[in-house]
């Protein structure tokens, strides 16, 4: 797994298959079918193997009456983010620590963009908010080493509260190792993924980059995550 360094190819659009989000009132995994023009639900089991991670704003806004978006970043306390409505001007741009009150204030959130290979060998992308970044912070703090070698596994959820609101988050538990094949599917998936993220990360301006809409982006439980807790550089 940590041969995962050169790619034969140069993929311009993200090549994630689905944008996988947790449904906090569902109490499951969901992604917008764009072929189908529908939301899908992914019930649980949920299993899926880490590729890299990276950090991006995401939200509505009111004003406009449209989705909020931003590029991803890697290292989210040195690289700046542009975030913009669909519709209207520019909200902030800069570190996410100068531009956090510029993003709250518009409808925005901190989001994780975690990107996975499926049990079928194809390459997806989950995005967490809120508690259930929280919930993932706790899970990789101590186990990060494992992340590569080890299928991840959604068998249930546990419960929350944050005043009268309750929710759900997804309990992100170890499954197994990878065979021999899975190896190598997850090595074909990391090729891809990087060849794409290597264009991807040297542009950083989000006029240039694709943006994927999932749907209604509109939040279910609508809490607001300090993303300094998860300003760890992640080292993929």
């Amino acid at each position: 797994m940590s041969n995962r360094k050169q790619a034969f190819a140069q993929p311009q659009s993200n090549p994630a298959t689905k944008f996988i989000e947790w449904k906090s009132n569902d109490k499951c995994f969901e992604y917008y079918d764009k072929e189908a023009q529908k939301k899908v639900q992914i019930p649980l089991p949920f299993k899926f193997l880490v590729l890299d991670e990276l950090h991006t704003i995401k939200g509505w806004n009111d004003a406009t009456s449209s989705s909020i978006y931003s590029n991803e970043v890697k290292f989210i306390s040195k690289e700046e983010m542009t975030v913009k409505p669909f519709k209207g001007n520019e909200i902030a741009k800069g570190l996410y620590k100068d531009i956090k009150e510029k993003i709250i204030a518009a409808g925005g959130h901190y989001t994780r963009s975690i990107y996975i290979m499926l049990e079928d060998g194809t390459l997806a992308n989950i995005q967490l908010k809120g508690s259930a970044t929280q919930q993932w912070g706790d899970f990789t703090q101590k186990t990060r080493s494992r992340l590569a070698d080890e299928w991840i596994i959604v068998k249930d959820t546990k419960d929350g509260k944050k005043g009268a609101v309750k929710f759900s988050m997804p309990n992100f538990v170890f499954e197994k190792s990878l065979t021999d094949k899975e190896c190598n599917m997850a090595d074909e998936c990391f090729d891809i993924l990087e060849a794409y993220l290597k264009t991807y990360l040297v542009k950083q301006d989000v006029n240039d980059i694709e943006v994927v809409l999932n749907g209604d982006i509109a939040n279910d439980f609508n809490e607001t995550q300090e993303a300094a807790e998860f300003e760890d550089e992640i080292p993929f």
